[in-house]
């Protein structure tokens, strides 16, 4: 008996989930397609059902982490105007907190695949600069001033260090916590000084 159409969907959908779950933890190139498979609960030629390559899964596994970051960010955003509370000091907040240091399952996908995405296929690497520029717009969107040039030379700047910060963190949390907590902090309050001013 034949596999329904909802039903591929969800099997779609579950080798995706399990492929992201793997290569945030890591890195694309680690994973092969029998471990991703087992993880996903199907068999290989169950794989070549859904997708016609690894490059074809990876750029699935991409949009779907880009989408869930869409979310999470205009929901802080909204979440930050309904309290009437800065959005962009909001973000930093959470961008270098404790909490994101230890989420690489599901922050933000910018970070996750920024070491990986110059590896990857074609499509991959498009969807990510696609993301990228959507979220700098994000960020554009609620940084006060008028002129739009000057905004994005700030957001490029805040997301970058941003980005950085945590990414020195996250390289040194499990040899040396106190220095990540350190990173994360003077990183933070740094970009929060710069940006307070503007």
């Amino acid at each position: 008996m034949g596999v329904s159409k909802q039903q591929a969907i969800e099997n779609k959908k579950a080798i995706v989930t399990a492929a992201e779950k793997l290569f945030r933890e890591r890195g694309e190139a680690a994973v092969g397609l029998a471990e991703l498979t087992k993880a996903a609960g199907f068999t290989q030629g169950g794989f070549y059902n859904h997708f016609k390559s690894k490059d074809d899964l990876v750029s699935a596994v991409m949009e779907k982490a880009l989408e869930d970051g869409a979310v999470q960010l205009v929901g802080g955003i909204e979440a930050s105007k309904a309290k009437a509370s800065d959005p962009l000091k909001e973000y930093m907040d959470w961008y270098l907190s404790a909490d994101h240091l230890t989420n690489i399952e599901t922050g933000c996908p910018l970070i996750a695949y920024a070491g990986d995405v110059r590896r990857l296929g074609k499509e991959a690497r498009q969807r990510y600069a696609q993301g990228l520029e959507w979220n700098f717009d994000q960020m554009m969107s609620v940084m006060d001033g008028e002129n739009a040039q000057e905004k994005r030379k700030k957001v490029i700047a805040l997301f970058s260090q941003m980005v950085g910060s945590l990414v020195l963190s996250r390289a040194v949390v499990e040899a040396d916590p106190a220095l990540a907590d350190e990173i994360l902090k003077d990183g933070r309050e740094a970009l929060q000084q710069a940006f307070s001013s503007d």
